[in-house]
């Protein structure tokens, strides 16, 4: 007798669904040049596409007047400010202050209106005052986007739903070094922490806010 497969073993554990709330925000979590310049140590193959995927969203989203955030890295040049993360993972050299690995890409910058919290670690909540801004506007649930899928979009996502957002994960537009830690960690957060959604599925909760 084969192993059950991953999905027959969650079956009738964790089943649970969440459904989008009327407050929706669009948070773009480091899509930043470290990960779409080819020469970068964080260079990733399918950057480019979750970057297009996180274009078509900010653009809905401006329309609809759903509030979208950006989110980058940024370190002292000594790494200081980085604490444990910095020492764990030393490729975060990249965004010492004033690197251009650090920078937006040009298709996707910041708008006048959107807002941009710059963190030090995993997650877009941790030490931004994200979430007491977002809960000060009335938004009940994010769309989370961005890099990389099993780190930052990851913590973020499980941070979201602990601050009483709901967490909506929009798969192609995140994007991860490899396919297998990508889908693994979509496969636990839609399990335990969040709604993992297609852009389409995005799109839609976007269109209902403007309605």
């Amino acid at each position: 007798m084969s192993d059950p497969s991953a999905s027959d073993n969650y079956a009738g554990v964790y089943e649970g669904r969440l459904q989008p709330g009327s407050r929706p925000a669009l948070v773009i979590v480091d899509v930043v040049m470290a990960y779409l310049t080819e020469d970068s140590a964080l260079f990733m193959d399918t950057a480019a596409a979750a970057r297009d995927s996180n274009v078509r969203l900010a653009a809905a989203a401006r329309a609809a007047g759903v509030p979208v955030v950006f989110t980058n890295v940024q370190y002292k040049p000594d790494g200081s400010d980085g604490g444990v993360f910095y020492r764990k993972a030393p490729v975060l050299k990249a965004f010492i202050e004033g690197s251009p690995l650090g920078a937006f890409p040009p298709e996707l910058t910041p708008q006048p209106g959107d807002k941009v919290f710059t963190k030090q670690y995993p997650s877009a909540f941790f030490g931004t005052g994200l979430a007491e801004t977002l809960h000060a506007e009335g938004i009940d649930t994010v769309l989370i986007t961005g890099y990389s899928t099993s780190g930052c979009v990851r913590a973020s996502a499980l941070d979201a739903m602990q601050y009483g957002f709901i967490p909506l994960v929009v798969r192609e537009a995140c994007a991860d070094r490899h396919p297998a830690p990508h889908d693994a960690n979509l496969f636990d957060l839609q399990a335990k922490y969040a709604e993992v959604i297609f852009e389409t599925d995005a799109l839609a909760v976007i269109g209902r806010s403007s309605a």
